[in-house]
């Protein structure tokens, strides 16, 4: 235990480009960091980094550790490990944050097993309150409220960590709000002392090969999304096509990507990307809590379904109750007259 209250971000960068969910989770830490009283700290490993360490300070960071060394270049799991684990144990952080993408999500269970600590994995939402542990019969204060869908999405778990420090989770991408930088702000950047145990570099990157992904489904104002309830290829066409009338993307939750009708990029829930659209319109998705936790908080949720009661009706600001394949061919028509 510690009296420190700091929050830590781990920066994930390739190729001196900062991954979006850090972005992300710099402001969260701002905000959690106003309620604790502390100050967000940054974890930055890499080699030819460039200004990285400015641009992790306007947006939101107080103090900027920043590891530089050729063996960080290219993430590996040992090498990030010791280094980030050596800086934790030295100034024991209360709170650390990692954005759940590949990288995240492979480092994060190995440090939480180097500090011996718990950790809780694609969070969707992040609060501080405080938890009364009935068997201590004690008050613990300003915990991290962990809150991640659980048993297959079916509940909304909320998880502390009353016991062992840091606190650590993995959040997934685009649930957080990404905060706007501001430049004329000032923090601090301490360059770290990097050291490595043998076994650390057994691992060596002889080659890398990059594929761009083909959709940004989360800078998308409109997304189209097709469910269970799209029966064929010709009804998902309709999707297609209306989505090309809005100017937006296709989206789909697991069923349609699961059926074959488009491929796993566009999937949107709970083991898809998070969406907040200006305008989502869910063509026969049932909506079931997998999918709304990934575009609940779109701004504007129109839902078309045959089923009166489906759950997606409980969100939506627009219900239609009908056949894809009836109402789709209406909007689309209505859509075009009006852009003549």
């Amino acid at each position: 235990m510690t009296d420190e209250r700091n929050v830590w971000i781990f920066i994930e960068q390739e190729d001196q480009r900062i991954a979006e969910v850090s972005l992300e989770l710099l402001a969260k830490g701002v905000e959690i960091a106003k309620q604790l009283g502390s100050e967000v700290w940054a974890v930055l490993c890499g080699d030819q980094i460039g200004d990285l360490a400015e641009q992790v300070i306007q947006h939101g960071a107080d103090q900027v550790l920043l590891a530089i060394d050729p063996e960080l270049d290219m993430y590996r799991t040992l090498p990030y490990c010791r280094v980030i684990s050596n800086l934790a144990r030295q100034w024991k952080p209360y709170i650390f944050l990692i954005g759940a993408t590949p990288v995240g999500r492979d480092l994060a269970p190995r440090l939480a097993s180097a500090l011996k600590v718990g950790l809780t994995a694609d969070c969707t939402d992040l609060q501080i309150g405080d938890y009364t542990s009935k068997k201590e019969n004690k008050i613990y204060k300003d915990l991290l409220y962990q809150v991640r869908p659980a048993f297959g999405g079916n509940v909304i778990a909320t998880i502390v960590n009353p016991r062992t420090r840091p606190q650590m989770a993995t959040v997934r991408e685009g649930v957080m709000r990404r905060g706007e930088p501001d430049l004329k702000r000032r923090g601090r950047i301490e360059k770290v002392s990097v050291v490595f145990e043998p076994g650390d570099l057994a691992l060596q990157v002889l080659s890398r090969e990059k594929r761009e992904p083909t959709v940004r489904l989360k800078d998308s104002p409109v997304i189209v999304a097709a469910g269970a309830g799209v029966d064929s290829l010709e009804e998902f066409e309709l999707v297609r096509e209306l989505a090309n009338v809005l100017g937006g993307e296709v989206g789909a939750s697991r069923a349609a990507v699961d059926a074959g009708f488009i491929s796993r990029e566009h999937q949107i829930g709970q083991t898809g990307s998070t969406v907040r659209p200006r305008l989502y319109i869910a063509a026969g998705i049932s909506g079931a809590i997998q999918h709304r936790a990934g575009m609940d908080q779109s701004s504007k949720i129109i839902a078309i379904n045959t089923d009166p009661n489906a759950p997606i009706f409980k969100i939506a600001h627009y219900k239609i109750v009908g056949d894809v394949a009836e109402v789709l061919p209406l909007l689309i028509k209505s859509l075009r007259e009006k852009a003549k």
